[in-house]
């Protein structure tokens, strides 16, 4: 857990802890992303940091902070367990339904500046990663890093829960995480995830297929403008990565599925 009056530097940010808060860098997207944790916060939703206003550093904002321990590498003992990637399909199914009645003002401009939101659309979280999710005592205390919220289809969401929780990712990355030489138990986790937030294993990794092209193409539509964090992602030569990713799903689609 990040301590008080230390920095973490993330994907897009360096954040700052004070006290109960974390301060955050300013963006353009800042003001559409506070509309959205103050209305979770107005309906109850805990699992998601509070917004509270400009920090006292300029150009910074605040959020609430949560106590716990980040899923970075190796994983948490409670997100390598069955029970933590049911906690994330829950955690998921009850954000969907807060946010279900959400309408962003017209105004709101998002992480993707070509990104608009239109009827039918939920709005997604757009980073949930292992390293984005917060721990303690074997329980979920929720998700942070909401920069890359952004209207789209709920079953995107699931797809990028699944890719990087499960995670339908290559050997060694699972191996990384914390699993043994055989890697995770992909069949049963993907089966896990998908029954706690009410989906069919199928058609995530259908959205996941999609949704692994669409970011090949984000990374090299707006890497090459400087837009953090594909302009990273592109120096980095993540493509390749994510290509050979959705390949190797795509190739073991049927084990995957518990269907061999």
């Amino acid at each position: 857990m990040i301590q008080d009056g230390e920095s973490m530097r993330g994907g897009l940010s360096t954040v700052r802890r004070e006290g109960e808060t974390v301060l955050r860098p300013w963006r353009a997207w800042t003001p559409a992303v506070r509309e959205l944790l103050r209305y979770l916060e107005q309906v109850g939703f805990t699992g998601a940091p509070r917004a509270l206003g400009d920090g006292p550093v300029d150009g910074h904002e605040a959020v609430s902070l949560l106590r716990g321990e980040v899923g970075l590498y190796p994983w948490p003992r409670a997100l390598l367990a069955d029970e933590g990637i049911t906690a994330l399909g829950r955690w998921l199914r009850d954000y969907h339904e807060a946010v279900r009645d959400f309408r962003p003002s017209p105004q709101a401009v998002w992480c993707d500046p070509d990104a608009r939101w239109r009827p039918g659309l939920i709005m997604r979280h757009g980073d949930l990663t292992s390293w984005n999710t917060v721990w303690t005592d074997d329980r979920l205390v929720g998700v942070i890093d909401w920069d890359l919220a952004i209207p789209g289809e709920a079953l995107d969401d699931v797809a990028q829960l699944a890719w990087y929780c499960v995670p339908l990712r290559l050997p060694g990355r699972q191996r990384s995480v914390g699993y043994g030489e055989f890697g995770a138990p992909l069949a049963r986790r993907l089966r896990l995830l998908c029954d706690a937030y009410g989906t069919d294993p199928a058609d995530v990794l259908d959205a996941l297929a999609r949704l692994q092209r669409a970011e090949t193409e984000r990374i090299a539509r707006l890497g090459p403008l400087g837009a953090e964090p594909w302009a990273t992602f592109l120096r980095q030569d993540f493509v390749p990565d994510i290509e050979e990713e959705r390949a190797w799903v795509l190739a073991r689609r049927e084990d995957i599925l518990g269907r061999a």
